[in-house]
């Protein structure tokens, strides 16, 4: 079979970790790298051995002709570009949050639809072995009925006013860069209709979301929801059930899961020593996806990238 080749926009560090995941896999290679600096594009070719470079997205996608793209810009440019690839028939992989808002999300996966295009979200942690376990547990009742869950994430991020993490230009602000991850790991976890949902935030001096609280009431669960870019928190899932609880540290990264019963005894502690390189699961999973003819994938589903973006509609309009 021959070699997947993928085609990378944007030039950052995550495009540079992207490139050595897929550096630790046999049947697939980064065939280029385009950004809007010829330099950044030149710089990581050459550091990551990637063939060719690019100053245009839409030339590289018309020279190379890759079976899928993974996009590693700002959030801003996510659905512009999304909406490139799916008008030139490559399928797309687009790191999280890939759409800003429900209107992004609705028409690019319309577009996908129409026009039979793999697209997927990049939330790489719903692969992890740990989230997996995690999964497995509550699935298995191994806690029980879940009753409550509560996660936090949240780091003091550099106070520069001009960065991604506080540039509304950019797309920046705590919902689409910690609470993506928070919001779609719970709800991947706990798998339940969610009966309501609330939300509040604190709008910073750029105008961009820099706490967020979400509190959800599932059908048999409650869960509650914080995340923060101006405090260090300690990032982890609870889940407690009617026989035990289980403990994801570490929930966007996770490299251990933990399982207690009633007593608050150890019963299990998973610890992932395998994985190098947590990207690579998501890779084989967009390597698959596009080899078998399909446009979506069953673990990072469109509805769940869909309901995200609706979460931040809604987070944007707590703060008006």
């Amino acid at each position: 079979m021959d070699e997947f080749r993928f085609a990378i926009m944007g030039a950052g560090n995550i495009a540079r970790h992207f490139c050595d995941a897929v550096s630790k896999m046999d049947d697939c290679v980064v065939c280029a790298v385009a950004s809007k600096s010829m330099d950044r594009a030149a710089m990581l070719a050459d550091e990551c051995k990637i063939d060719k470079a690019y100053d245009s997205y839409e030339k590289m996608l018309d020279d190379e002709k890759p079976d899928c793209v993974y996009i590693a810009v700002t959030p801003n440019d996510h659905y512009r570009l999304t909406e490139m690839c799916i008008e030139k028939k490559v399928p797309v992989l687009c790191e999280k949050a890939m759409f800003q808002n429900s209107v992004e999300a609705k028409a690019a996966f319309k577009a996908a639809a129409d026009n039979h295009v793999f697209v997927m979200e990049a939330l790489w942690s719903k692969y992890l072995p740990a989230v997996r376990k995690a999964k497995e547990w509550i699935a298995g009742g191994a806690i029980g009925a879940p009753q409550l869950c509560r996660c936090s994430i949240g780091f003091a991020a550099p106070k520069d006013d001009t960065n991604r993490y506080f540039c509304e230009a950019l797309g920046g602000g705590a919902a689409r860069d910690i609470t993506v991850y928070a919001y779609e790991i719970v709800t991947y976890l706990i798998d339940q209709k969610i009966v309501r949902i609330n939300e509040s935030a604190t709008k910073g001096r750029t105008g961009v979301d820099t706490n967020d609280h979400v509190m959800i009431d599932f059908e048999h669960t409650l869960a509650d929801i914080m995340t923060s870019f101006v405090t260090n928190m300690d990032d982890e899932i609870v889940v407690y059930g009617d026989r035990g609880k289980l403990v994801l540290p570490n929930p966007h990264y996770a490299s251990e899961s933990l399982l207690y019963d009633e007593q608050g005894k150890t019963k299990e502690h998973f610890t992932d020593t395998a994985t190098d390189n947590g990207f690579v699961y998501e890779i084989a999973d967009v390597i698959k996806c596009v080899r078998e003819g399909r446009i979506e994938s069953t673990v990072s589903t469109w509805a769940a990238t869909l309901a995200c973006a609706e979460e931040f509609d809604r987070i944007m309009e707590s703060m008006n």
